[in-house]
């Protein structure tokens, strides 16, 4: 019978290897610490001096740098900031990946940093900072990120502009630069009020405009505010906003001009008041102007007006008409009609004829430079966000979304094209 304690062939030696190697490693880690057990125990007790005298030196200062390093799809406006815990901020550089520096400015308290502009999309950025904590000591940290892409991202392109003066007819108008289809949340983002207290609604057309306005025109002399707080909002699939912005802009006085084709006059009112009536030439029969309440949106001393631009063409393609110094041009929509002046036509026609290819004609002076001309007389008496409201013209009422006319469609309509 086989005795199960027998080794097996070769066992003993190997072992007897193994327990060589350990002895001749612990021989030879005694021998790096020292000639025998007391100077090895000594030799422990001095790395460990070193350590803690290593930590001593060590600053307790913890910075912290967001966005992460590394992160690819940063915020431009609030993602950058430098923070820190038990000391003080003594340096913070920032520049992009081809060494432009970016300005920023640490907190009074020293305690954290941030940059001083909205950073560009699309860009890779560089933080290096330094902190000093109560001993002096400095600890140090850098981070690397990039913003996020045009592709990835969408603004919006307002108007009215900060700090302008408007008339009451001016509605807040945003046109994205992307698609938006989730409307809820960035409609949600976006808060348009008003010191008159009027109830203020959006209205989408379609997926890349957003316009507010209150039920009546804006009461005059109140200031409108608009924040948008689209920082990080998905618009549409993997689709970020990147503005945080607040605007505002004040309701001038309250200007709403009559156009009646039929009369083919214009009665400026004022507060409800009328203060000027001017003789007009409105749309030929064949080329009707349309009805509705139109905004001013533009406004120009002169201008060219082609009309291949608006379908006006002949037989060889060219416009019937191509007027380069059109004087006191006031635009009334996307499509092509203005209220302007007009010094071509014979005086006879204005108050008596409607001949325009659709637009409104006021009597005026070639170079617009005669202060009396009625033309004159309106553009220097207006400002955008007036409203021109045209009637009797036997045309179409226009649409609300060919310029900034939304105010031709009626209060149920417009809060049923809200998204909240």
């Amino acid at each position: 019978m086989t005795d199960s304690r027998r080794r097996k062939p070769g066992r003993g030696r190997k072992g007897l290897a193994a327990v060589s190697a350990l002895v001749g490693g612990v021989l030879v880690l005694s021998a790096c610490n020292g000639d025998d057990g007391d100077k090895a125990s000594g030799g422990k007790e001095s790395q460990h001096q070193v350590d803690e005298a290593a930590a001593k030196k060590t600053s307790v200062a913890q910075i912290a740098i967001a966005p992460e390093n590394g992160s690819d799809n940063a915020s431009i406006n609030s993602a950058a900031k430098v923070t820190v815990k038990d000391g003080t901020l003594t340096a913070v550089t920032m520049k992009t990946a081809d060494g432009q520096a970016v300005a920023g400015q640490i907190s009074p308290d020293k305690k954290s940093w941030k940059p001083g502009a909205q950073l560009e999309r699309a860009t890779k950025y560089k933080i290096s900072a330094t902190a000093e904590d109560s001993e002096g000591r400095k600890a140090h940290e850098n981070s690397t990120f990039t913003t996020v892409s045009k592709a990835n991202s969408f603004i919006g392109n307002f108007t009215p502009e900060n700090g302008s003066t408007v008339g009451v007819g001016m509605p807040v108008s945003i046109n994205f630069d992307k698609g938006i289809t989730n409307k809820k949340d960035v409609q949600s983002a976006i808060k348009v009020s008003s010191t008159s207290g009027q109830e203020v609604v959006g209205h989408w057309f379609g997926n890349n405009r957003l316009d507010f306005r209150p039920e009546e025109y804006w009461k005059g002399n109140s200031t409108v505010t608009l924040k948008m707080n689209l920082d990080g909002v998905e618009g549409a699939d993997g689709v970020y906003g990147v503005q945080q912005k607040t605007v505002q802009f004040k309701i001038g006085r309250n200007q709403v001009s009559i156009v009646d084709a039929k009369t083919k006059t214009m009665k400026v009112t004022r507060d409800g008041k009328v203060i000027k009536t001017i003789p007009i030439s409105a749309g030929s029969p064949e080329n009707k102007t349309y009805n509705g309440k139109m905004v001013i949106s533009e406004m120009f001393k002169e201008t060219r007006m082609d009309g291949a631009t608006v379908g006006f063409k002949d037989n060889d393609g060219k416009g019937e008409y191509d007027i380069k110094d059109v004087p006191h041009a006031m635009r009334l929509s996307s499509s092509g009609t203005f209220i302007h002046g007009n010094y071509w036509g014979s005086p006879s026609i204005f108050g008596n004829a409607n001949t325009s290819h659709g637009c409104i004609g006021l009597e005026d002076a070639k170079g617009a430079g005669d202060k009396s001309k009625p033309g004159a007389w309106f553009f220097d008496n207006t400002i955008t966000g007036d409203v021109v409201d045209v009637r009797n013209t036997g045309d179409k009422v226009i649409a609300p979304d060919n310029g900034l006319n939304g105010w031709n469609m009626d209060w149920a309509q417009w809060k049923a094209g809200s998204a909240v």
